[in-house]
C-alpha cells in the first residue's frame, strides 16, 4: 500500500476518466483504499429510510470515492497547472510538502 500524499482540503484536478478536466477540493481521504472523495465530483443519489438524523427520509446526494491515481494536485497561483507531491526536511527538522515541479511549499 502506497503512502497517500494528498490531504483533505487540497485543490485537485481530475486527470483521467469521465470527470477529466474538472477541479474540486478533497472532502475525504481513504488511504486504505488509495482513494479520495472530491467535492462536486462523482456524486450519486441514495434513497434513505426515515431515521433519527433524517426523520423524513428521502433522496440524498452522496460523494463516492475515486482512485487517488486519477487526481493531481493543482499548484497555487498557476492556472490549471498540476504537479506531484514531494517532501522536504527543513533545517529546523520539520517536514514540509512541496510541489515536485517548482519545489515551492504547499499551503493548506
Amino acid at each position: 500500500m502506497a503512502n497517500l500524499k494528498l490531504k483533505k482540503g487540497d485543490q485537485v484536478k481530475i486527470i483521467t476518466g469521465s470527470f477529466k478536466g474538472k477541479t474540486g477540493k478533497i472532502v475525504a481521504v481513504l488511504p486504505k483504499e488509495n482513494a479520495v472523495k472530491v467535492e462536486g465530483i462523482n456524486i450519486i443519489k441514495r434513497h434513505v429510510k426515515p431515521n433519527m438524523l433524517q426523520p423524513q427520509g428521502g433522496i440524498i446526494d452522496k460523494h463516492v470515492a475515486i482512485d487517488a491515481s486519477k487526481v493531481a494536485i493543482l499548484q497555487t497561483g498557476k492556472k490549471d497547472t498540476t504537479s506531484r507531491v514531494g517532501y522536504v526536511v527543513k533545517k529546523d527538522g520539520t517536514k514540509a510538502r512541496v510541489f515536485k515541479t517548482t519545489n515551492k511549499e504547499i499551503d493548506v
